[in-house]
C-alpha cells in the first residue's frame, strides 16, 4: 500500500513539474537587472540604501567574483583604492561606498548595484550624486543646473576611477575628451587662426570649468572679457577712448575657439566693421571699391584705426593713435 501511494505521489509531482516548468523557466531567465527600467532599478537601490544592506566583508565579498577583471583590480593602483588615503572609498565602505549596499547581489547577480558609464541603467543624476558626496569642494559648487548637468552627463563619461591615473588629467587627453562631444569646437580648433589647444599649450579648462561656472558657458570668470583678460591683460580697460563692442564682449568680434580669419575674427574686415558702422561716408567705400586701396587692402579699417581695442592718447578719439 505504501509503495502504491509513493508511486502516485511521484506521478503527481511529475505532472505538476510538466505543467509548471514553463513558469519556472521564465522565473529563472528573468530579465537581468541591467535591462530593468531605470525607475525600477532606482526604487530597488533606494530600498537597499534605506535598509543599509551592506556586506560585513566589504571588498572581499565583491572580489570573490570580480577579482579576475583587470578593470576592477586597477582600482587599487589609484587613490580611490588606497585604504591609507583618508576619505578614499577603500578607507570607508570599500566597493560599496560607491556601488551601494550589496544586498542579495552576490546571490545570482540579479539585484541591482550602482554602476557607472553610458551603458548603466542607473540615471546619471544618481551616478553623479555618488561622486558629489565626496567631491563637493568650491570647484563644483555650480554643478547643479549647469550645462553638463542639464544634459545628463555623468562624471564617468569624462573621468575614470578604476585606474592609477585618470587620463583626462593629462593635457593631451583633456581636449580629446571634451571635443568628443563638442564637435563644432573641435572643427574650430583646426581652423587657420585658433588658440593653441591642438598643440596642448592650452586646454579647455584654462577657460571653462566643466563642473559648472557662475558665468556663461561655464567660464571660470564671471564674463567673457574677464576670462580673456586673464591672458590678454594689455587689452584690459578702462581706456580714455573705448570701443563699444570691445567693452561689451570680446566675442562680438572674435571666435575664441578659432576662425578662418586673422586673429580669430568672426568676419574679415571691412565686412566685420560694417556690421556696426553705417554704410555711408568713407565706411561704405570698401563695398564699392573694385581694386585694393587704403579702405580694403592690408588690414583694411585697421590701416588707419589701429587702436581698435581702445586708445589712451588725447587725440585718439577715432582710435587712430
Amino acid at each position: 500500500m505504501m509503495k502504491k501511494e509513493s508511486n502516485w505521489l511521484l506521478a503527481l509531482k511529475l505532472a505538476a513539474l510538466i505543467v509548471l516548468y514553463p513558469l519556472l523557466s521564465v522565473s529563472i531567465q528573468a530579465t537581468p537587472w541591467d535591462k530593468m527600467p531605470a525607475e525600477e532599478v532606482e526604487q530597488i537601490l533606494d530600498t537597499k540604501f534605506a535598509e543599509g544592506q551592506y556586506s560585513p566583508k566589504g571588498a572581499d565579498s565583491c572580489l570573490m567574483c570580480h577579482r579576475k577583471s583587470q578593470e576592477v583590480m586597477a582600482l587599487f593602483d589609484g587613490v580611490h583604492g588606497d585604504p591609507q588615503v583618508k576619505g578614499s572609498p577603500m578607507a570607508d565602505l570599500q566597493c560599496e561606498a560607491c556601488h551601494g549596499p550589496m544586498g542579495k547581489h552576490n546571490r545570482g547577480g540579479k539585484e541591482p548595484m550602482i554602476t557607472f558609464g553610458a551603458q548603466s541603467p542607473v540615471p546619471a543624476a544618481k551616478q553623479n550624486s555618488v561622486c558629489m558626496s565626496c567631491h563637493n569642494d568650491d570647484k563644483r559648487m555650480a554643478w547643479n543646473g549647469n550645462h553638463h548637468d542639464n544634459a545628463d552627463v555623468a562624471c564617468s563619461d569624462c573621468h575614470q576611477v578604476h585606474t592609477g591615473h585618470d587620463p583626462i588629467s593629462d593635457k593631451a587627453q583633456e581636449v580629446a575628451v571634451c571635443t568628443s562631444c563638442h564637435t563644432q569646437q573641435k572643427a574650430d580648433l583646426h581652423k587657420r587662426s585658433s588658440h593653441p589647444l591642438k598643440w596642448q599649450q592650452m586646454v579647455c579648462s584654462d577657460c571653462h570649468n566643466p563642473h559648472g561656472g557662475l558665468g556663461d558657458a561655464g567660464l571660470k570668470q564671471m564674463s567673457v572679457n574677464e576670462n580673456c583678460y586673464a591672458c590678454h591683460t594689455e587689452k584690459r580697460g578702462p581706456k580714455l577712448w573705448e570701443h563699444a563692442p570691445v567693452s561689451d564682449n570680446c566675442a562680438n568680434c572674435h571666435n575664441p575657439h578659432g576662425a578662418v580669419n586673422e586673429a580669430m575674427l568672426i568676419a574679415k574686415p571691412p565686412q566685420l566693421c560694417q556690421q556696426c558702422h553705417a554704410s555711408d561716408g568713407h565706411a561704405a567705400n570698401p563695398v564699392f571699391a573694385n581694386s585694393p586701396n587704403a579702405f580694403n587692402a592690408g588690414q583694411s579699417c585697421m590701416n588707419c584705426h589701429g587702436q581698435v581695442h581702445g586708445s589712451n592718447h588725447p587725440s585718439g578719439k577715432l582710435l587712430q593713435r
